[in-house]
């Protein structure tokens, strides 16, 4: 019975999680379409509503229910012979550490500005700069490629670290890719803000 209900929690977390990076990715799609300040602001607002409500506790359900299930059925540290959850272990501790460091401070950095440019009227260089930031945007982008392979190593377990190489190459090209595309497709959002009227 234990074993079913961390299964649950686990799920749980998973959902919570892929549930949160949708919507960031949607409300950070609408900030980047806008050139009105105020839809911007509200944009960026709701990014970091769905990290700080949605994405984090469904990181931290996860965090327990999968170290609970390591600890007690999976033998502790002998997972790290297993190519598919050690996989899941890897990339999990990597998200972890890479949403709530290099992603996560930059939206909560970039809400801080669009606040203060809020009280100003008007765009500011240093939210136009920060706005314009690659690396950011690159691992926003990578959140859910990566998810999406965390995935996928639990539902097929693979018994060899090919998926884990091809899927995590592949994770890397489609960021890439995305964050070319998007800054393409709206290379406004770095130069051409205006005021709301």
């Amino acid at each position: 019975m234990i074993y079913e209900l961390l299964k649950l929690a686990h799920i749980i977390g998973a959902i919570l999680i892929g549930g949160g990076l949708i919507g960031v990715w949607i409300h950070d799609m609408r900030s980047r379409q806008t050139s009105e300040l105020v839809r911007f602001s509200e944009s960026v607002r709701n990014i970091a509503l769905f990290y700080d409500a949605v994405v984090v506790p469904g990181a931290i359900i996860l965090l327990i229910s999968g170290s609970w299930l390591i600890a007690v059925f999976y033998d502790g540290w002998s997972f790290i012979r297993t190519p598919w959850l050690a996989g899941m272990v890897l990339l999990f501790i990597f998200e972890f550490i890479e949403g709530n460091t290099v992603t996560r401070i930059y939206f909560v950095r970039l809400n801080r500005l669009a606040e203060k440019a809020l009280q100003t009227g008007n765009f500011t260089p240093e939210l136009r700069r920060t706005r314009a930031q690659n690396i950011p945007t690159f691992t926003h982008f990578l959140d859910l490629p990566i998810l999406l392979l965390i995935v996928m190593l639990g539902v097929l377990k693979p018994d060899n670290w090919l998926l884990l190489i091809y899927g995590t190459i592949f994770a890397i090209v489609i960021a890439a890719a995305l964050m070319l595309l998007v800054t393409r497709l709206y290379p406004h959002y770095e130069q051409n803000y205006n005021t709301d009227r």
